[in-house]
């Protein structure tokens, strides 16, 4: 597998620059095409909504601010691409809702990267959306993310395919689940990259036999065999109580990175019904919601 077509949200959050960084990036790594797609809000039902006056000059007034607003984020996609050296790329403008507009437009790519959900709560849930709908890994860029390229770029702006590029000293979750196991393979191409990777198992004694003989052989394994070596780190959650129920994964798995000073976490992404008003819930949400790192998920 191959990142050959990458989607990158663009819009106006302060961090939409370093979501563009990170898809030139892995664009030259990966020989990559990139696309950067910005929406306007607007539902494309509305369009279907036979209710609907299309000729209404107010709409029409209204969508015509709205699409302003979504060039205007894309202002900079095609500028900072250049610098970069990345030769192949296109931008959209969508009438759509960004977690729609993106979960679609994401069947035809092979990595979708979005922002952080803005900790104040404005605004759409889009990363939990995505990794629900698109059916694709779905990266996850933090507030805090960097905004200075790790591609060498010469004074001509011409960058070097074979620099170093993000996501050297990579963390992976390991459960053993269907999640777990499709974010291992679709973060291959980046673990194949890294420096170093290591390997997280939170609670291995609660479930004996899951894991392999020692706990963690297994997958270890199967990663040498496409030419990853990784090591193998476990750690305790907790589980308390008389039921011994999981403590804080999340909160585990992030220290863990933060300790060994990982610049990734690759993990699955487990959801709930919508019926339960969640997409996403427990271990998923809290690493979400408190990540200071990018984040690699599957659904």
């Amino acid at each position: 597998m191959a990142y050959k077509t990458i989607l990158v949200h663009v819009d106006d959050a302060p961090h939409s620059a370093a979501r563009i960084l990170l898809a030139g990036e892995l664009a030259l790594q990966e020989g990559a095409h990139v696309v950067g797609v910005a929406t306007t809000g607007i539902s494309r039902f509305l369009y279907q909504n036979e209710t609907v006056d299309d000729q209404d000059p107010h709409l029409a007034r209204h969508l015509g601010i709205l699409r302003e607003r979504a060039g205007q984020a894309l202002a900079e996609f095609a500028p900072r691409l250049r610098a970069l050296g990345v030769q192949s790329f296109e931008q959209r403008i969508l009438d759509d809702e960004a977690a729609a507009g993106l979960s679609l437009m994401a069947r035809h790519a092979d990595l979708v990267i979005v922002g952080q959900l803005d900790p104040r709560g404005r605004g759409a849930d889009v990363p939990a959306e995505v990794l629900a709908g698109s059916g694709k890994p779905v990266m996850v860029l933090p507030f805090a993310a960097r905004t200075s390229s790790a591609i060498a770029v010469t004074r001509d702006g011409i960058a070097s395919p074979g620099a170093p590029a993000p996501a050297r000293h990579i963390l992976a979750a390991w459960n053993a689940s269907r999640e777990a196991g499709r974010a291992l393979q679709d973060a291959l191409p980046l673990l194949r990259r890294a420096d170093r990777v290591t390997v997280a198992i939170i609670d291995a004694e609660a479930r004996p036999g899951v894991f392999g003989q020692p706990p963690g052989s297994e997958v270890l394994a199967w990663l040498e065999r496409h030419g990853v070596m990784a090591a193998l780190v476990q750690g305790q959650s907790g589980r308390p109580g008389l039921l011994k129920r999981p403590g804080d994964v999340g909160g585990q798995l992030l220290a863990l990175a933060a300790e060994r000073d990982c610049d990734l976490l690759v993990m699955g992404a487990y959801g709930h019904s919508r019926l339960r008003e969640t997409l996403l819930g427990g271990v998923t949400r809290s690493v979400l919601d408190a990540s200071t790192l990018p984040l690699l998920m599957s659904h």
